[in-house]
């Protein structure tokens, strides 16, 4: 079994015919903003794209790193295990956007891992062909390098909120981002996510969490039915933790 197949084709995962880069419609994914600088599209052609079902796992903690994942359809979530096998989530992820990237060049084993939170499609390119690429292409070695530097951003941001923030301030800043990121869909946030993954972004418990999302409702912040939870008024929100004079990206 490849290398590729030890790591993501688990639990049914399919491998599917390539996605041509040309035709892809997310404009802010690295591969596609740099289709014209490339000297060769070669790493390109070998390129893999996975099908993943939701709630399917594709990088397991402690695989080999050999490649990158690009997101081409769908919404991810990013987790580590800690202390007593509990899972801190990382980061939410959608199209455009690449999973895997804390371990590439860098370490040998994935200290995350990832699991599609709706139906998704992957492009998976192999760690020696981006390395190559990246030697071979500055513009796409200088993006990839403002990449690093603005998730670098985003985690000090998030240890700073973790630092400063009470837990209600953790779970409303939460919401906030969802919003951001995501938007709505018919009065409700559009990734509906359980009270525990809500729990284990914002670092904190799910009881915490269903505490304080029932005390929300009852000061008509937010509105709930079942997963899905609804901003009636944003600003209203937002004044909540107006005083840290940041809302995470992240």
């Amino acid at each position: 079994m490849s290398n590729l197949s030890s790591i993501v084709l688990r639990n049914n995962r399919k491998v599917a015919p390539n996605f041509s880069c040309d035709f892809c419609s997310n404009l802010n994914c690295l591969i596609k903003k740099n289709l014209d600088n490339l000297t060769s599209l070669s790493f390109i052609d070998d390129k893999k794209t996975i099908r993943c079902k939701k709630g399917q796992q594709f990088i397991i903690e402690g695989a080999p790193v050999n490649g990158l994942f690009f997101i081409l359809k769908g919404v991810v979530k990013v987790f580590r295990t800690g202390i007593n096998g509990r899972e801190q989530i990382v980061r939410f992820a959608k199209e455009g956007e690449i999973i895997g990237h804390r371990g590439f060049g860098t370490e040998e084993y994935y200290t995350i891992g990832a699991i599609a939170l709706q139906d998704a499609v992957l492009c998976y390119f192999s760690k020696d062909d981006l390395q190559q690429a990246l030697l071979e292409n500055p513009k796409f070695a200088y993006d990839m390098m403002l990449f690093y530097a603005n998730e670098l951003n985003k985690s000090e941001s998030k240890v700073k909120s973790i630092s400063q923030m009470t837990v209600r301030e953790r779970v409303i800043d939460t919401l906030l981002f969802i919003n951001r990121k995501f938007g709505e869909l018919r009065g409700f946030l559009n990734l509906p996510l359980s009270r525990k993954e809500y729990a284990d972004y914002a670092g904190t418990t799910e009881e915490q969490v269903i505490r304080i999302f029932s005390l929300l409702k009852k000061e008509g912040l937010i509105t709930a039915r079942g997963k899905k939870i609804g901003i009636p008024d944003l600003q209203n929100l937002k004044n909540e933790i107006s005083e840290h004079h940041f809302y995470l990206d992240s």
